[in-house]
């Protein structure tokens, strides 16, 4: 077994769960026509690449571009008259927020929304754009949650936790419904943890409808509060994880009771295996995914012999993800890949060398990105000059062939 991964047995003698099949059967008949029936696709290069045959959900395609709405519509639905006219608070990291926010307004029930200040810029203007008022607390979202349940108190609002609530559960595990409508036959389902609350559905009504089924959750490395609690530690967190999403110091009560009957295995993903995963959905998929929405591609790219042969179903919770660091994983995937190299080279300081050296990578077929001149620096000759050029090329092998070019024309390079 890997040693991030921990397999975890169901207790044969269930116990009463504080959610049932028949409560997400109910939440899938009152979210019909009021959220978005999202696809689940076959994606053939991701099964090749990863060697498992991988469904994805596409939950990035509801209206505020992750499943949250789910369990946000669900919630609100059932709540007092009183309560609603009073108002609504919650925390997050953004998409429940988004999801509470949207179909809060569309209920027209007053909302407030805590987010903590590490949240990112898109997340904070679209729920603000949903008419909620936004407050920025903490730097992560435990500390967004106390700030939230301080403002409850004061203002007499009704709280919306994001996972921890029967209601809130039922709404996301609408998800497992209609992926197993779609494809019966599905083995495994891989789900992204922070609190729980979306694993905790769709293992209920998963194992409810094929108690053979295995769920797999994933968390990132640096948070992993599940993982953890299921095993009676302390969990070790922290760190700026790129899956904000699912960046959370501790499990809930209701979902670690059911994580701990229904879920199979959970696994670890490190940030490298996130940002490969965001990569793949933009250039495989053509689709947009935040860092927790790519947790259960990332679990098969660092686990692929766990998933070998499988039949897997993928939730791809969520796409809202800063454009900036999207920009960002993408370049650093090109990086990662030798396509985007950083070369030095050390020659005379005479008219025409630049002109020469960017013909040679010019003929080679690579695009020369940046140039930097340097006739200062020290370990080079008075009447030398270095050069440090980014290049763009196909792959590692077209950069080794451009490197070789240089070399063979007495202006050999040194990869930075």
């Amino acid at each position: 077994m890997h040693p991030q991964e921990w397999l975890i047995m169901p207790d044969t003698q269930t116990t009463d769960l504080p959610v049932t099949l028949s409560d997400i059967e109910a939440a899938a008949s009152l979210l019909e026509g009021q959220i978005v029936h999202t696809p689940l696709n076959l994606s053939r290069t991701l099964s090749h690449i990863t060697g498992a045959e991988v469904w994805v959900k596409f939950e990035n395609q509801q209206f505020t571009a992750a499943f949250k709405e789910r369990g946000a519509l669900n919630k609100l639905s059932k709540l007092t008259d009183d309560q609603k006219q009073r108002g609504v608070i919650a925390a997050s990291a953004g998409n429940h927020s988004q999801g509470v926010a949207y179909h809060a307004r569309r209920l027209g029930i007053p909302a407030t929304i805590v987010m903590a200040k590490t949240t990112p810029f898109s997340k904070v203007e679209h729920t603000r754009s949903h008419g909620a008022r936004v407050l920025l607390e903490g730097l992560i979202f435990d500390e967004a949650k106390q700030y939230a349940m301080e403002v409850c108190e004061r203002d007499n609002l009704t709280f919306l936790h994001p996972f921890d609530d029967p209601d809130i559960i039922a709404g996301q595990g609408t998800i497992a419904l209609e992926m197993l409508a779609a494809q019966p036959d599905l083995d495994t389902l891989v789900v992204p943890i922070g609190g729980g609350g979306l694993i905790s559905g769709i293992a209920i009504a998963a194992k409810a409808l094929k108690p053979d089924i295995q769920i797999i959750g994933v968390e990132a490395a640096m948070y992993p509060c599940m993982h953890a609690a299921l095993r009676g530690e302390t969990p070790k967190t922290g760190g700026a994880t790129i899956a904000e999403g699912i960046a959370v110091k501790e499990a809930g009560e209701l979902t670690r009771q059911i994580c701990a009957e229904l879920v199979d295995d959970i696994v670890l993903v490190e940030e490298e295996h996130l940002e490969r995963a965001i990569t793949l959905y933009a250039e495989v998929e053509k689709t947009i995914a935040e860092g927790a929405g790519a947790a259960g591609l990332a679990a098969l790219i660092a686990h692929p012999a766990r998933f070998q042969g499988r039949k897997v179903g993928l939730v791809l919770c969520g796409g809202n993800i800063d454009t900036r660091l999207l920009s960002s994983v993408l370049t650093r995937a090109l990086v990662r890949e030798h396509r985007l190299t950083s070369i030095r080279i050390i020659g005379d300081d005479r008219p025409g060398l630049l002109a020469l050296v960017s013909k040679i990578i010019g003929d080679q077929g690579a695009n020369i990105m940046e140039v930097a001149h340097n006739r200062i620096a020290l370990d080079v000759p008075a009447k030398g000059a270095e050069f440090d050029i980014l290049i763009e090329t196909r792959d590692a092998q077209h950069t080794q062939e451009v490197i070789d070019a240089l070399a063979q024309a007495g202006y050999p390079p040194r990869s930075l």
